[in-house]
């Protein structure tokens, strides 16, 4: 039996047409800035975020923590949600690379709210930290791929203008929130200093994020790149598999999107299953009320299909959809899921 793999949109492996584009990517050694393939990407993303510059970087996690230390000094304060990646997941990078340290606020599903953070922001004395930063999510990870309303990233946007600060977006999964939302993305990038989309989840890309802003922030960030060792020699093997996913793979997120409706319907109905939220992209929360989520992803997997613990409370197991799993899958998935729980 194969498994059905609904861990992580991370888990895709790279197509044949996506193979041979890497085989036959011109390379250079990016380090001097000689990579044509790594250089045509920065500059398509750039494009589509509507902003100056980009650049190339390994993963996720150091574009947020490229962002955050561009825009940052130490003793400096980051306002962000209680459940945002970047302090979430990232092994305490805003403490241990930059000096930094997060003002957190609870927000429904991780959106941020302009009143609760303009409360949050701290008055202007030396006993404070400085507030320098808010940083949004979109999608929001925690908040069940939650996809933030144009006119609340707009409204954090202002808020931030108003008080001299920046705002930052992890856009992660930016791409499923235009696809679900039809919010372009340069419309959704333009309140933000800088903004980051990953090319390894929802694309389906082997690897690699662009982090877009400002010519002079992007330099910035270039150097805390080579400080970090992400300075990347002949990635144009990498980029090659990032353009094509931008060029094929951006139009199906919407297939991921309904398949993880279906799977939503097809989860809830189950014993003791329910949805902790509305499912917006390619997401899939299920709590099983008095069960160990941990306990149940090992049933799942003996049948066949592969989730994972949240984490963030002991009953909820999460699902995400993605290129490698097709909608005759999720049917299967559904199958299998019942026969584990003897349904």
């Amino acid at each position: 039996m194969t498994p059905i793999d609904l861990r992580s949109d991370t888990v895709t492996r790279p197509t044949v047409a996506m193979r041979a584009a890497m085989a036959a990517a011109e390379v250079g050694d990016d380090v001097f800035g000689e990579d044509p393939t790594v250089n045509r990407l920065q500059g398509t993303v750039a494009e589509l975020l509507g902003k100056e510059a980009g650049l190339f970087v390994p993963s996720g996690t150091m574009a947020n923590q490229l962002a955050l230390g561009t825009l940052t000094r130490p003793g400096d304060e980051v306002v962000c949600d209680a459940a945002a990646h970047c302090i979430s997941f990232e092994g305490g990078g805003l403490a241990a690379l930059w000096g930094v340290q997060p003002r957190p606020i609870a927000a429904p599903r991780g959106i941020l709210e302009p009143e609760a953070v303009e409360a949050a922001l701290r008055p202007v004395a030396d006993h404070y930290p400085r507030t320098r930063v808010i940083e949004v999510e979109n999608t929001h990870n925690r908040g069940g791929g939650a996809v933030y309303p144009l006119a609340r990233v707009q409204a954090l946007g202002a808020l931030a203008r108003k008080h001299g600060l920046d705002l930052y977006m992890d856009g992660a999964r930016l791409w499923n929130a235009s696809a679900a939302s039809g919010v372009s993305l340069a419309d959704f990038a333009a309140p933000a200093a800088l903004v980051s989309v990953c090319l390894s989840k929802g694309l389906g890309a082997p690897a690699g994020s662009v982090l877009c802003g400002p010519r002079d922030h992007v330099a910035t960030a270039r150097r805390l790149r080579k400080r970090l060792g992400g300075g990347m020699r002949q990635a144009g093997i990498l980029a090659a598999a990032g353009l094509h996913a931008i060029e094929h793979h951006r139009t199906r997120l919407t297939e991921d999107h309904a398949n993880a409706r279906r799977l939503g319907q097809l989860v809830a109905a189950l014993p003791g299953a329910k949805l902790l939220h509305p499912v917006d992209t390619n997401l899939v929360f299920v709590i099983f009320e008095g069960q160990s989520a941990a306990e149940l992803t090992k049933r799942f997997a003996a049948a066949g299909v592969l989730g994972l613990p949240e984490g963030s409370r002991p009953d909820l197991v999460r699902f995400i959809t993605h290129l490698d799993v097709s909608a005759a899958q999720i049917e299967e998935a559904g199958r299998r899921l019942a026969g584990a729980l003897g349904a």
